[in-house]
């Protein structure tokens, strides 16, 4: 073959290896830029709906802890920060993928997450020491298998970001970037603080206000109830023994934790685990307390032994005020009598006191102590102890002051409220950033002129 053949051919083949080249680039380009977007706004939810509700994640990693045998060893302030941390971390990482900056390292933290997250939902799907893993808090309850298979996805994700992050398109300039991921940072920090401080901003759980917690005991009709067996542990004398609703003892015991095990599993309602028990004469008042037609406190402490008392003036002062108009006040807790007594010898409280599930408690208010007022049953309103309702509220009776009435309730106006803080300083930088990119192409621009 002559030499122009030869370079004939070459062309020819060059030419057909071009575009095939060309559109396997841009499908690269493509794919790498899906996965930063999915990875990326899975991981800004994630770390969001744990972040508006720091107590829920770090009672998630009591079960984890609890389960692996590791209470005795993991002090609760570390476990707590951690906790926080990687809430953090989350959504940092989230959103630094979805706008494309720090490519190498929020790549390499997207893959180690997922590089250790997906071996351990494996294992906790076979071995189901825990029943949720908790990686979307309550706003998304998954299975663990169900969060297994995710965790797949997303570990496929991972490694196409970090073997194609040059592919991936940033929407703020390399110079420029520190100041946002300063502030990313600082809001996520002060988020977290504030729910920390009061309560989550958006309630996922089955007791936020508007329900009805009887209504949601209920079963409908013709669905077929989950069965459980249903213990409960009491302790006398030092012995601790295990009864049920038939064979209950006097109040000479003393509650000290209740075990349900699924027998049967079938329809199971959202709240199911509510009960009240009257210490004093160990009666279950539930259907009476939700069924009471007036108003009704219910201070909120899973473990009274660990209730913040710097409140107590002004619980104190709510339960003369509940009493003055005839309202209903009990202060649910899963505590021991010895502990409950102490309580009241401390902070000198005469309210009555209820046995409940710690579980429950934890769930209904994320404070300790928390407050709850609501009305035959349906939750009108919640207060953690950083900011109960005093007497310039309290000034008059419920059904005619604005406390009295069920507190309105708007998840997207809240998320919008959320959204604009974040987005409006973002909008700020960029336009400094677009601002310091057309000063310095006009600077060279005039020194190329010259």
């Amino acid at each position: 073959m002559g030499n122009a053949a030869m370079e004939k051919a070459k062309e020819t083949e060059q030419n057909v290896r071009k575009p095939a080249t060309r559109w396997m680039r841009l499908a690269v380009k493509v794919w790498a830029n899906v996965c930063r977007f999915v990875l990326g706004g899975v991981f800004v939810f994630s770390g969001f709906v744990k972040v508006i509700d720091p107590f829920g994640f770090y009672y998630k990693l009591q079960d984890y802890v609890t389960a692996f045998g590791m209470s005795a060893w993991v002090p609760v302030s570390l476990l707590f920060m951690a906790g926080v941390a990687l809430s953090v971390i989350e959504f940092y990482v989230g959103v630094c993928l979805f706008l494309g900056i720090h490519k190498k390292v929020s790549s390499a933290m997207a893959l180690l997450l997922m590089a250790f997250m997906t071996p351990l939902t494996l294992y906790l799907a076979f071995a189901n020491p825990v029943s949720d893993c908790g990686c979307f808090g309550d706003a998304w309850v998954l299975t663990n298998w169900e969060t297994f298979w995710k965790n797949v996805v997303l570990l496929v994700a991972a490694l196409s970001v970090f073997r194609w992050r040059g592919e991936v398109v940033r929407f703020i300039s390399s110079k420029i970037e520190w100041m946002f991921s300063m502030y990313t940072i600082l809001f996520i920090f002060a988020l977290s603080f504030y729910c920390l401080r009061n309560l989550p901003i958006i309630d996922f759980r089955p007791y936020k206000i508007g329900v009805n917690i009887k209504e949601g005991m209920e079963i409908p009709a013709g669905a077929k109830p989950t069965v459980y067996d249903t213990r409960f542990v009491l302790e006398k004398d030092g012995k601790r023994q295990e009864f049920t609703l038939e064979n209950y003892p006097d109040t000479t015991w003393t509650f000290v934790e209740t075990r349900n095990v699924v027998k049967e599993k079938g329809y199971e309602p959202p709240i199911h685990d509510f009960y009240m028990f009257d210490v004093e004469t160990g009666e279950d008042i539930t259907e009476q307390v939700l069924t009471d037609k007036g108003y009704t406190f219910l201070l909120i402490a899973h473990r009274i032994e660990e209730a913040d008392d710097g409140s107590i003036d002004l619980i104190n002062e709510i339960y003369d005020y509940s009493v003055e108009y005839g309202y209903g006040f009990y202060a649910l807790t899963s505590s021991q009598e010895d502990d409950i007594r102490l309580w009241c010898d401390r902070t000198g409280a005469e309210y009555p006191f209820c046995q409940a599930d710690e579980i429950t408690l934890k769930t209904i208010v994320r404070s300790n102590p928390g407050l709850l007022l609501m009305k035959e049953g349906t939750v009108l309103n919640k207060w953690s102890d950083n900011n109960l309702p005093d007497e310039y509220v309290l000034t008059d009776a419920l059904d005619k002051i604005p406390l009295g009435r069920q507190k309105t309730v708007n998840v997207w106006l809240t998320v919008g409220k959320v959204v604009l803080w974040f987005v409006v300083p973002f909008f700020l930088i960029l336009a400094l950033d677009l601002l310091v990119v057309k000063r310095k192409d006009g600077k060279k621009l005039a020194e190329g002129l010259q």
